[in-house]
């Protein structure tokens, strides 16, 4: 059979058709400012225009430089939009007449550049996405130190920070990448004959940024990102063409990342290898289908991850083949692999995948990394394990065992049929034990069964037919039930292992999940870790840093046990983990001297706490990276619990300012009314009352008393509502008798009559006759205001179920919809009209308060009636 030929990679096929649609972007790249990339970009402009092509300059700063302005030539210029921004006129790059003008190659200088206000996008780069999105050829140039990326690394070597930058993925997007380059020295003499700033400018960047050595190193990050973008582009190339590597055209590592423990320092080698190339890594692991895991490569791949490599994860059945397969589409030169611990059978049989690798490798370099976590000899035994030699002698026993048995049943059962008794002890032995104790107990299964069963007996011999075909038959089985099983054991004890793991977890997550205090958050991260781990474990949060300090101090708020205090020394090494974000402390790299070891709960903001762990020895693999998860998960919650605080902090905060509001708009209404009313009743009495007839007078102190009284009562409201606000309303609980209560409330108030329905079986409740009969004369006179002079007002109470109901009904307005959730709500107000006599909208919010505090509800209905008006207020207190 022919092999079949290599195909195209869907993706490189995808990302070629995602371009075809999109105008091409070509970037001048440049390490610094002057090496010539707006020139040599508008030269190329020319000779395209020369040749017939339709290119227009929608921007070009010129920074003064003659040279550059006698580049632009003849080529037409886009006039610039003019914005105006505090009463300035700023002029910027027109991205409409671009769009409108649409020419085949649109010159657009300085990427970076941010735009003005009032621009359709905040920074150019945006500008350029949405021309190419319209088709629009784009060149433009830029500076290395403005990538996003490259920031930080800029500051520290020119100790200049840059304000703008482009996303790495505008250059890595783009079609065609320039490199605009002089050295250092030609570019430094550039400077001094003022050919790029003016002479006083020039001596400030001789001085500072323009330095040899700052250069020097600035040309190295532009010559590394143009042959990484090189190397991409030839890389996609041979994917999309089907094209098989290596091609020695740069060098490119992979590490190959097992579940094992050594398979962190495999990373870390190919990172220092990969440093050493200065090319770039790549992490592999490979899952075989239908074969268990014997690890978890998750902690390895996020080391990758951490120190810069891309990740990938796969799955196939032959090994060898998809790691070369994987290398070759990437076109990866150096592979890094560990040297590992293959059983004896795949060592002896070549069929490790070193060996696989050296056999099929050809094309590659290949690294072999010693396993530095092999245990030296006599190292002790990790807790949980058998023994080693164990399993040895636990084998011959069972086959004694099932050899006993057998001889019980000698003479019952044909001696072909005993043999079917040593299956049970096979099957033991490879599922408790492992394949090889399986293999060894079938070797011995058919020595004893041959020997003591089968005639002749003790001998080795096999006499008749059937017998060897029966001993055929049992050594088949035996094999097939001992690789069967002893791979379905380690599957089940991983499984198993798994399960209890993911159970924790998940009882942890609800645990972090349900609602609480940040302290309960506290106390069960530290309960978790301390399981986890073994031994005492505690939760440090920071405390905000005293003005003048930068570093927030560790603050220890939960520990298990409760005396688990870390000392001072151990907060010294809590501090710096804190500081730097890193885990300390024993079994890491920092102060390992220290008893405790700190690991800090990164969130999107910073560090959320640390959880500190007291070791006696260094943890498992799974145990690692079960702590990393509670870390994972401590941290969100944290995160979680601060932003609900937050919230509700913000909630309370604008509820305060909606009652101060509220208040203050009462105050200027309400309490002016009644003190102008009694001012000017009092006033002309002053002025006229010996002059007005009795009657007048009468009239005048009567609207003085009217409105003192409709002031004390507002004020009393405004009491009444600070008390039940406060919780200081404690009802005073004696048999109340419904009916006399509702009369002595319908005789505190005057206006509309009331109409009373009482039913005939009504109880006593247990109620604070006070507070009802306030309540009571709220909600009537509520009725009476709103339902006039001539309308109806009814007061009913009846006994529903465990349930003393009371209703009172207006034949009013009614209640818009939309209000009727706000009706009790302080200082709200549903109607104010001319004929409706306005109020402080405190009465029903303190009616509320009030039935709440005797244990009893109240409800709002609107309309009642069928021609659209009406409320009525239910008030329900148990009977009981």
């Amino acid at each position: 059979m022919t092999a079949e030929p290599p195909r195209p990679d869907p993706d490189a096929l995808l990302a070629m058709a995602e371009r075809e649609g999109r105008g091409r972007l070509k970037v001048f790249l440049g390490a610094a400012p002057g090496v010539g990339k707006t020139w040599e970009m508008l030269a190329e402009g020319r000779r395209r225009a020369a040749g017939g092509a339709d290119v227009l300059i929608g921007i070009v700063e010129t920074h003064g430089r003659a040279e550059t302005q006698a580049a632009i030539g003849t080529l037409p210029i886009l006039p610039r939009a003019r914005l105006d921004y505090r009463g300035q006129v700023l002029e910027e790059f027109d991205l409409d007449a671009a769009l409108a003008r649409r020419p085949a190659i649109l010159l657009l200088d300085e990427l970076a550049h941010t735009n003005a206000p009032g621009s359709r996008h905040a920074k150019r780069w945006q500008d350029v996405e949405e021309l190419r999105a319209a088709g629009i050829e784009v060149w433009t140039a830029m500076n290395v130190q403005h990538l996003e990326s490259l920031s930080e690394a800029v500051a520290r070597i020119t100790g200049v920070r840059v304000a703008e930058t482009v996303p790495d993925r505008v250059l890595a997007e783009a079609d065609a990448v320039e490199l605009i380059d002089i050295p250092p020295a030609e570019l430094i003499e550039r400077m001094r004959q003022g050919r790029i700033y003016r002479p006083d400018q020039a001596t400030r960047a001789l001085r500072g940024f323009f330095r040899e050595g700052n250069l020097a190193a600035l040309r190295e990050l532009a010559l590394r990102r143009t042959a990484e973008r090189v190397d991409a582009d030839v890389t996609g190339y041979m994917r999309a063409n089907a094209i098989e590597g290596p091609w020695p055209a740069g060098d490119r590592v992979m590490a190959l990342v097992g579940g094992d423990a050594a398979a962190e320092t495999v990373v870390r080698e190919a990172r220092r290898i990969a440093d050493a190339l200065k090319a770039p890594l790549l992490a592999l692991h490979v899952e075989r289908a239908g074969v268990p895991q014997d690890g978890d490569p998750d902690a390895a791949l996020r080391l990758a991850e951490r120190l810069g490599a891309a990740t990938e994860t796969v799955v196939a059945a032959d090994l060898p083949a998809a790691v070369l397969a994987q290398a070759r589409m990437r076109n990866v030169t150096h592979l890094v692999i560990g040297r590992g611990r293959p059983s004896p059978w795949r060592r002896l049989t070549g069929r490790s995948l070193a060996a696989g690798l050296l056999r099929r490798a050809t094309d590659f370099t290949l690294h072999l990394v010693p396993d530095a976590t092999a245990a030296p000899p006599g190292a002790p035994r990790p807790r949980g394990r058998l023994p080693a030699w164990l399993p040895w002698i636990a084998t011959p026993l069972l086959i004694a065992a099932a050899t006993l048995i057998g001889a019980a049943l000698d003479g019952t059962v044909p001696e072909a049929s005993l043999g079917m008794v040593y299956l049970v002890p096979i099957v033991g032995a490879a599922v408790a034990f492992g394949p090889l104790q399986g293999l060894m107990a079938a070797a011995l299964a058919f020595l004893a069964w041959n020997y003591l069963f089968l005639p002749p007996r003790y001998t080795l011999v096999i006499a008749g037919p059937q017998d060897v075909v029966g001993v055929v038959v049992f050594a088949l089985v035996a094999l097939l039930l001992t690789g069967t099983t002893g791979g379905l054991g380690r599957s089940v004890r991983a499984a198993q292992a798994r399960l209890l793991g993911l159970r924790r977890l998940v009882e942890f997550s609800r645990r972090l999940g349900a609602p609480g205090e940040p302290g309960d958050i506290v106390q069960a991260i530290a309960e978790e870790a301390s399981r986890l781990s073994g031994g005492a474990a505690c939760v440090l949060l920071p405390l905000p840093p005293a003005p003048g300090e930068s570093v927030p101090e560790p603050v220890l708020r939960s520990a298990v046990p409760i005396d688990a205090e870390p000392d001072e020394a151990a907060m010294a090494v809590a501090r710096w983990a804190m500081a730097h974000g890193r885990a300390a402390g024993r079994g890491t790299g920092t102060l390992p001297a220290s008893a405790w070891q700190f690991r800090p709960m990164r969130t999107a903001k910073g560090i959320a706490g640390l959880v500190g762990l007291r070791l006696r020895a260094d943890l498992p693999a799974d145990t690692d990276r079960a702590l990393d998860a509670l870390l994972d998960q401590g941290a969100i919650a944290l995160e979680r619990a601060e932003l609900m605080e937050a919230q509700a902090r913000t909630v309370a905060r604008g509820e305060t300012e909606a009652l101060r509001t509220a208040l203050l708009t009462s105050l200027g209404h309400d309490l002016r009314t009644p003190l102008t009313s009694i001012r000017g009743a009092i006033a002309t009495l002053r002025r006229a009352g010996s002059e007005m007839d009795p009657a007048t007078r009468d009239d005048l102190l009567a609207t003085a008393e009217e409105e003192t009284d409709r002031l004390s009562r507002w004020i009393a409201n405004i009491l009444d509502m600070v008390r039940i606000e406060h919780g200081q309303v404690a009802p005073r609980r004696e048999t109340v008798d419904i009916a006399e209560a509702i009369e002595a409330a319908m005789r505190r108030g005057q206006g509309t009559a009331v109409l009373l329905d009482l039913a005939p079986d009504l109880v006593a409740p247990r109620l604070d006759p006070v507070l009802l009969d306030q309540v009571l004369a709220n909600l009537l006179d509520n009725a009476r205001k709103f339902s006039g002079p001539s309308g109806t007002v009814a007061a009913r109470a009846a006994r529903e179920g465990p349930d003393i109901v009371i209703r009172i009904e207006d034949d009013g307005p009614g209640i818009a919809t939309t209000d009727l959730h706000r009706i009790f709500d302080p200082f709200f107000r549903a109607t104010r009209t001319d004929r409706v006599v306005a109020g402080s909208g405190l009465g029903l919010a303190i009616a509320r308060g009030l039935v709440h505090a005797m244990g009893g509800r109240i409800a709002a209905e609107s309309p009642i009636a069928p021609n659209g008006r009406g409320t009525r207020m239910t008030l329900r207190f148990p009977a009981t």
